[in-house]
């Protein structure tokens, strides 16, 4: 698989864009003009350039308005044409876009395009190059690939042939199935684009939301295996149009770029088997059993902190690590382990964001084949010393610097608790409160790095994402997207911030970084639980009782509901299948907090709707605990 991007699709010169390019995986790169045009140095020194970084231009773009024109402007267009071959020469590539005309003087007509194309043709091959023809969604005559196709046949020469951008042929709703009739010799390069689903101009969308394929909405991967079918070998290429991925880091989002085309191509040799192009064989998409524990740095004084709370949430002191400063607390099926060691990521990791969930561990079929896939989509690799009575614990860097590590239950790592534990008893433990398991796990982020999380748990785990959802905070918006699987025993909510003024904002500013900023337990008696945390002495967030006078009004729950959800600062949601129960705790440390839930088997949501009033409690509280209220 010979893997391509255009320059436009990330930031910086010229030449920071290609050593991004190079240092992501990638074997070329499309020249996009005015990126060249820019740089300061000779094509024949860019051509070194790429060729030093062991890339190749697969393609010079774009030629723009060429077909269909009158005279005067059809002999300047052949005139344009010849000047831009002279530059490809001297670039080393053999192969340029001209994409549909937009030019109000164009005229129509499929015979006198590919007269125009076919007479380019015989001037490309005198040469030694290649034109490709692609359909524009908002060209003035030509907008559909099934109609650039007719033209490339009618010009019935040689070095013609059609070039398909997924973008192009999904925003405008076609049919990507009729690609199969097209030779797949004929194709001379794939594009490839995702973008949200937004109803709005189609060149607005294209120049400013486009993203990675496995990022957005469209059905990428259709189109992709309708491409393979016809038997196509070339470059697969990215063109990415998107005002984030312009200001943000160049090898960060060729990164992603590079991830997400090994992730597109395995889909697409799963679901069409025996197609032409080489793709390298993955593990499947990772099913998690569940979130095996949860690990916090510390050090010794906030490990206390947050023991306290722990117990107040009714967690046990279960297990003492034989080797290292570190202690398990559980309750039901969930794990919480503090690590206060002086060395190590975890230290590192308290040094640099203060107390917080910097690892997590997950339960999976096989832990091996986990890390082989994701190695292969290009998550680094996590690694430490191992001690005496430690496992070998395969695990991943995540986006933000964090830790996830994998278990599974038919090798020595689902005895872990007992090759690495002895166990404890806890003088200072309290009431059962009678929590089960991780519901979910909410990792905030700046807004900007959401399509990297998206991206990077998509192409690794089985799971689904759901529509953004916008969360008023009273400082600006919070954008929070769901990533699940389909049992529910993974559920992530990733949730980006635009303003430093908002609670997720400020979380990242005092942190230093992205991280899980709170942790949801499941509750069988979401009551029951309450009550035992009072008894234990939790201090639940205190919720307007605006709130509730609203709640009575919206839904007209029964009073004795009502009654009980203002005792114990409960919120609630109900859809059509089911009902949702929340509580939360106050803070620990800078913005950390826990939540409590009981979800009705129906309900598959996360409570949105109270979001608002859930934040400006929290909000109100901050003096309260001692933190400045902003």
């Amino acid at each position: 698989m010979k893997t391509s991007i255009a320059t436009v699709s990330i930031s910086g010169d010229l030449r920071e864009k290609l050593e991004a390019i190079a240092a992501s995986g990638f074997d070329g790169v499309e020249i996009f003009e005015n990126d060249f045009l820019a740089y300061y140095r000779s094509p024949r020194d860019v051509a070194r350039m790429v060729a030093d970084l062991g890339l190749s231009i697969t393609l010079f773009q774009p030629f723009r308005d060429f077909e269909g024109l009158p005279e005067p402007q059809r002999s300047q267009a052949f005139e344009r044409a010849e000047r831009k071959f002279d530059l490809m020469g001297e670039l080393g590539t053999d192969l340029m876009l001209v994409c549909s005309s937009v030019s109000p003087l164009a005229l129509g007509g499929v015979d006198r395009a590919a007269a125009d194309l076919r007479e380019l043709g015989e001037r490309a091959a005198k040469r030694n190059l290649r034109v490709g023809y692609e359909a524009l969604a908002w060209g003035r005559h030509v907008n559909d690939h099934r109609d650039a196709w007719e033209i490339v046949r009618r010009a019935d020469h040689a070095s013609i042939g059609i070039i398909l951008d997924s973008f192009h042929t999904l925003s405008r709703g076609i049919d990507p199935e009729s690609i199969r009739k097209i030779p797949g010799d004929k194709i001379f390069i794939v594009q490839l684009a995702d973008a949200p689903k937004i109803d709005m101009d189609l060149l607005y969308w294209s120049r400013h939301f486009r993203n990675m394929p496995g990022e957005g909405d469209l059905p990428v991967t259709d189109f992709m295996r309708a491409v393979a079918a016809t038997g196509y070998n070339g470059a697969i290429s990215l063109e990415i149009f998107n005002d984030q991925f312009r200001s943000g880091s160049p090898r960060t989002i060729a990164a992603d770029g590079h991830r997400s085309l090994v992730y597109l191509m395995d889909q697409v040799r799963n679901a069409e088997p025996g197609i032409a192009i080489k793709v390298p064989i993955l593990p499947p998409r990772v099913d998690v059993h569940g979130v095996a524990f949860v690990e916090f740095a510390a050090d010794e004084d906030e490990a206390q902190t947050l023991s306290h709370h722990l117990r107040q949430l009714g967690f046990r002191l279960t297990g003492h690590h034989r080797s290292k400063a570190v202690e398990r607390f559980t309750q039901g099926d969930i794990n919480i382990i503090i690590n206060t060691e002086r060395e190590g990521l975890a230290h590192s990791a308290y040094l640099t964001h203060g107390i917080s969930a910097y690892a997590l561990g997950l339960t999976v079929g096989d832990a091996a084949a986990t890390v082989e896939r994701a190695e292969a989509l290009g998550a680094q690799l996590f690694n430490q010393r191992v001690g005496p009575d430690q496992l070998a614990i395969p695990a991943i860097r995540g986006i933000g610097g964090g830790v996830i590590y994998f278990l599974d239950d038919h090798s020595p790592l689902g005895r872990v608790w007992d090759v690495e534990f002895d166990a404890a008893r806890d003088p200072e433990a309290n009431k059962d409160a009678g929590l089960r398991r991780v519901d979910h796990v909410a990792q905030t982020m700046n807004y900007e790095e959401m399509l990297t999380w998206i991206l990077f748990y998509r192409s690794i785990f089985k799971v689904s994402k759901s529509p953004m959802v916008d969360v008023v905070d009273p400082s600006g918006l919070i954008r929070s997207q769901v990533i699940e699987n389909q049992a529910g025993s993974l559920r992530l909510t990733l949730n980006g911030a635009e303003s430093h003024r908002t609670l997720a904002g400020r979380f990242i500013a005092e942190t230093f970084g992205s991280s899980i900023q709170h942790l949801a337990f499941a509750s069988d008696d979401i009551f029951q639980t309450a009550q035992a945390l009072h008894q234990n002495g939790m201090r639940a967030l205190q919720i307007s009782p605006n709130y509730y006078d609203d709640l009575q009004a919206r839904l007209a729950l029964p009073q004795a509901l009502l009654d009980d959800l203002r005792a114990s600062n409960i919120l609630y949601d109900r859809d059509a299948n089911g009902e949702f129960y929340q509580l939360y705790s106050g803070s620990v440390g800078e913005g950390f907090f826990f939540e409590i839930v009981q979800r009705s088997a129906g309900y598959q949501g996360y409570g949105a709707v109270n979001a608002p009033f859930r934040i400006a409690a929290q909000k109100r509280a901050l003096p309260i605990l001692g933190l400045p209220n902003r």
